[in-house]
């Protein structure tokens, strides 16, 4: 049973935490063959699940010590079909992990919530295609579709919520937002940028955001930005304006190199953790309204303690 399906508590002016690059973590720091960098891999066995309950479990931890709320997301951001078959995985394995994702953030949950740190479990659902480039594109509804099958699995669990990640073109993101609403499931929809603050596609983060609200009547919960450095992106958002006013969220990269450089790099580019706390801090100065804040690739532990340091100090229940 969702605990706040009904209610989403990050819908306030309350900060939540997430967690950082989950994937490069576990790729650079810990030397984890991902295939197709699918962290959901390591659910199919009790070793790779402990894995990430220790992953998890710390994230979680630095919330409850400073009396924030935190967003637990589920590590399904590659657990729908077309990865599922490129990983030999037939469907009902698919919904297996995808079950078991929200059973372990349930579990967390569970052990960390208290009520100074409400704890939310979010679905993660990522692009059909390359979360950096917008090829082999879907109509709206041809997403809505695709995107239905694992997002219907997240409703009949304990999510509270479904959390879309990496969308790099507009109909993808139009089609899971309804497939959420249809699914009776709160969505939160993130997009990425490139360097110079656009979409992959092209199109800029204002007629992103303003398109999918349109043609949703607008269905998604908030919008968040990932995969960026606040560098690529800060100098486009316009404090005041309506399309802005829907962002809540960021879980920035922890590196200023563009996506084509991070995917052709062998190395792990951490960056400035205690820079990156400072960016965090320098958004929400100008815009408040962003406070579900955690990282993306990159980012540890170290870097959402800075952002928790930089941006919280405000906001944590004595």
């Amino acid at each position: 049973m969702s605990k706040y399906r009904a209610a989403l508590p990050q819908l306030s002016e309350r900060v939540f935490l997430m967690d950082g690059g989950l994937e490069t973590t576990l790729v650079f720091h810990q030397g984890i063959d991902l295939p197709f960098f699918a962290a959901a891999d390591l659910l199919k066995d009790k070793a790779g699940t402990q894995r990430l309950r220790t992953y998890y479990d710390h994230y979680a931890g630095l919330a409850a010590e400073a009396g924030l709320g935190f967003v637990l997301d589920s590590p399904n951001w590659r657990s729908s079909p077309d990865w599922g078959a490129r990983m030999g995985l037939s469907l009902s394995a698919l919904e297996d992990i995808n079950r078991s994702g929200v059973a372990l953030m349930e579990e967390i949950r569970q052990r960390h919530e208290t009520a100074r740190a409400p704890m939310v479990v979010s679905g993660v659902v990522g692009p059909r295609g390359d979360g950096y480039k917008a090829e082999a594109t879907m109509s709206a509804a041809e997403a809505r579709d695709y995107h239905a099958w694992q997002i219907g699995i997240f409703a009949r669990t304990s999510a509270d919520m479904v959390a879309a990640y990496t969308l790099n073109y507009v109909e993808e993101a139009i089609g899971i937002a309804l497939a959420a609403r249809e699914a009776g499931l709160p969505a939160a929809v993130s997009f990425t940028l490139e360097t110079d603050g656009r979409l992959p596609s092209g199109q800029s983060l204002k007629d992103a955001i303003r398109e999918t609200d349109a043609a949703t009547a607008g269905a998604p919960a908030y919008y968040l930005i990932n995969c960026a450095h606040p560098t690529h992106f800060a100098g486009i958002l316009e404090p005041g304006a309506d399309w802005t006013a829907r962002l809540r969220g960021l879980r920035a990269n922890a590196s200023r190199r563009s996506h084509a450089e991070l995917d052709a790099s062998p190395d792990l580019d951490a960056g400035d953790p205690v820079e990156l706390g400072r960016l965090y801090r320098d958004i929400r100065t100008r815009m408040p309204q962003f406070t579900v804040l955690g990282g993306c690739c990159g980012t540890d532990h170290r870097h959402v303690e800075q952002i928790r340091f930089a941006c919280t100090a405000q906001d944590r229940v004595a």
